[in-house]
């Protein structure tokens, strides 16, 4: 009986220590942010209602027109948009792997890449180019 009972108190601290492991990586996904801020030129694809936000910063964000925002309305335009990273926990993954590789002294471009849902934009600048 002591032993069933002690393989019953190893799996509920296994089940515990597992669900604590899990919430640590959400927070620590969320600590890089998966809403943010960026300021940059809006361009228009040659896809449909495909868009390229080039921060200033030299990061590049794919994102689609929604009903949210009227991202026509921008192109051309120095905007501010705020934003929900798509797959944050894919995108801070490979963004991780991009800095090691800078900091093993590999020669690549560190530039933030990604996908973005555009929740709110406006403009911040006039006219840009890309």
């Amino acid at each position: 009986m002591t032993r069933k009972f002690n393989r019953l108190l190893m799996c509920a601290a296994l089940l515990g220590l597992t669900s604590l492991w899990a919430v640590a990586q959400d927070t620590a996904d969320n600590a890089k942010g998966s809403v943010r801020t960026i300021t940059g030129c809006l361009t228009k694809s040659s896809n449909g209602n495909e868009y390229l936000l080039t921060g200033t910063d030299g990061s590049t964000w794919e994102t689609h027109g929604n009903n949210a925002v009227n991202l026509a309305d921008h192109v051309g335009q120095t905007v501010e948009a705020k934003g929900v990273v798509s797959h944050v926990t894919m995108h801070n993954m490979k963004e991780d792997a991009k800095q090691m590789g800078n900091d093993a002294g590999m020669k690549n471009h560190t530039a933030e890449h990604g996908h973005l849902k555009v929740t709110d934009i406006h403009k911040v600048g006039g006219s840009c180019e890309q």
